[in-house]
Order: C-alpha cells, then sequence, then structure tokens
C-alpha cells in the first residue's frame, strides 16, 4: 500500500492567505527551515492505479496537479481519473471543499457517517457532483466496508469510528456553548486496510483527546497519521492570531502532560506522523526546540509530498 500526503497543513494552509504571524511569514520569505503545505488529505493506493483520498482539501486541484499518479492517464479516454473515491472524516470546510474540484461529471464515489453525507445534501453547491454519477456512501462505525468507486474495487477497506472532537464552525449555532464536542459523528478517525497484504494504518486529523477507546484502538498500531494543529494549546492566543484555544476547537495539544505525545507513549504505535499542522505551531519550523522536542519523542512532521509504503 503506498501513502502519499498531499498536503499536512490545517485549515489555511501553511501560509495562510491572509497570515502575516512569525511562521508565516518565514516561510513566504523562503527562510531556510521552512517548507510550506497545503491543506491537509491524504491518497493511498493498493494497486499503484486505483486511488483513494482521505478528505478533500480546498487545495485539491493543486495537489492533484503535484501528484502525476493523480492526474488523467495519457493512454486513457479524453475524460478520465485514477481517483476512485473520497473518504470524509468530518464536515469542516477544509475536508469537504475539494469536492467541488472533482465536478465535470466525472465518475467516483463519497464515503462518510451519516451527519457528514447529510451536511454535503442540505448544501446545494454539492449537487455540481450530479449523484447519478457520483454516488454517496454512508458508512457505519466498527463496521469494516469496501471502498469501491466508478465500478472499480480499489482492494481498500475501510472501518470508521467516532474520536472526541466538535462539529464544524459553521454549524455551531445550534450546539450548547458550553459544550461543542460530539461523539456522533462530527469527528471520526479511519483505520484503513489492504486485505490481500494484511497491512493497515490509521487516520486521526482531528482529536479533542485520546480517551481510552481510542488508545485501545491504536495500541500497538504500525502507522498513525495523527491531528498536529497545535504544539501548546493557547499558542494562537500568545501570538495574537485568534483568541481561541485549541480545546476550543476541538483539538489536542502535541505537548503537555495532556498532550498527544503523551497519550502517545504507552501504546507503542510503531510509526507517528503529525498532519493537520496549523500555521502557529513552531514545529513548522525545522530549528526550533520545539521540532528537536518532538523528533525526538518519535514522531515525524508531516509535509506534502511524503510517502510512506506498507
Amino acid at each position: 500500500m503506498l501513502i502519499r500526503i498531499l498536503g499536512a497543513a490545517a485549515g489555511g494552509g501553511f501560509p495562510q492567505w491572509n497570515c502575516n504571524g512569525r511562521n508565516s511569514a518565514a516561510v513566504r520569505a523562503g527562510k531556510p527551515g521552512f517548507r510550506a503545505r497545503t491543506q491537509c488529505s491524504l491518497a493511498l493506493s493498493a494497486n499503484g492505479s486505483d486511488w483513494v483520498l482521505l478528505n478533500a482539501s480546498p487545495d485539491l486541484r493543486q495537489q492533484i496537479n503535484e501528484t502525476p499518479a493523480l492526474g488523467a492517464r495519457a493512454d486513457g479516454p479524453l475524460r478520465n481519473s485514477p481517483i476512485a473515491a473520497v473518504v470524509l472524516t468530518g464536515a469542516d470546510v477544509d475536508f469537504i471543499a475539494g469536492l467541488l474540484n472533482l465536478r465535470e461529471l466525472q465518475p467516483f464515489s463519497i464515503y462518510g457517517a451519516d451527519r457528514v453525507l447529510a451536511t454535503l445534501s442540505a448544501n446545494s453547491i454539492f449537487n455540481v457532483l450530479n449523484p447519478d454519477v457520483v454516488v454517496r456512501r454512508s458508512f457505519q462505525f466498527g463496521v469494516p466496508t469496501s471502498i469501491e468507486g466508478a465500478g472499480r474495487d480499489t482492494g481498500l477497506v475501510v472501518e470508521a469510528f467516532p474520536v472526541p472532537g466538535k462539529i464544524a464552525l459553521y454549524l455551531e449555532s445550534g450546539a450548547s456553548s458550553n459544550n461543542y464536542g460530539s461523539r456522533d459523528g462530527d469527528t471520526i478517525g479511519l483505520k484503513i486496510s489492504a486485505p490481500a497484504t494484511g497491512k493497515h494504518f490509521f487516520f486521526v486529523p482531528g482529536c479533542a483527546v485520546v480517551d481510552a477507546e481510542l488508545a485501545s484502538r491504536l495500541k500497538g498500531a504500525p502507522l498513525v497519521f495523527f491531528d498536529g494543529t497545535l504544539y501548546t494549546d493557547d499558542e494562537m492566543i500568545k501570538q495574537g492570531l485568534m483568541q481561541k484555544t485549541g480545546q476550543r476547537m476541538g483539538h489536542m495539544s502535541i505537548s503537555g502532560p495532556e498532550g498527544s505525545i503523551a497519550a502517545f507513549e504507552p501504546l507503542g504505535v510503531a510509526r507517528k506522523v503529525y498532519v493537520h499542522i496549523n500555521n502557529s505551531n513552531p514545529v513548522l519550523d525545522d530549528n526550533s526546540p520545539e521540532r528537536r522536542a518532538t523528533e525526538a519523542a518519535g514522531w515525524e512532521v508531516g509535509y506534502d509530498g511524503m510517502e510512506i509504503r506498507l
């Protein structure tokens, strides 16, 4: 199974279009140690020809153009795509907006939880993906589901599970002012398997806490891509970028006694990669003490174009 990070940044990308914070300013200026990143999405293939996307970021058109394996094949018909399916982990803008780049009556499948698919149905702009051509498939939590699309079996199986998180920002109006968290399918993680080889990995781009249920699921995993949004809970407040903590946004921090480094320490995960990294996060600086501490703890900081074979 080949896994490619199409984008490793959180919403807004890196640099964010309207941000002059220290990290965004540094990467925009070409300062050594800073690498631009697009918004979070993964592509994977079990056979090298049929591809599945995990989330569809707003930068998807750019990501496809920068990934030859995802482009139209020169020996194919006038309209063709190796992308067989898109699997969604939530209804956040940075997870679903890229679907609009996949219009043009190209067959593929969209997989998501009922709550996520309901959000697509409630927004008529997504009807540019004609339901007669683009099939929307609901998966049940904890039930392995074969990923198919455009009449092709990709050889991959997805098992979705709820994780502690938060509903999308633009859907918050109906939520309790004191509780934006949810375990009802607003935020999910994925286990992706290739039955032919017995290989599997986990993708959890958004998570508010590693509770006992999630820890049990991830224990001993060969590979986990995990929420690396913030290094400290209040970093955006301290940098003057936003008056919100990471917990308010539904993201746990990398550092600290309640951070993901500490949470993963007893789990024995063989390979751990941070994705969905916010532009405020100091680990985006290759030479920062926070980056050194993260790598010393056995974590990798994901970047666009990073490839892993299982």
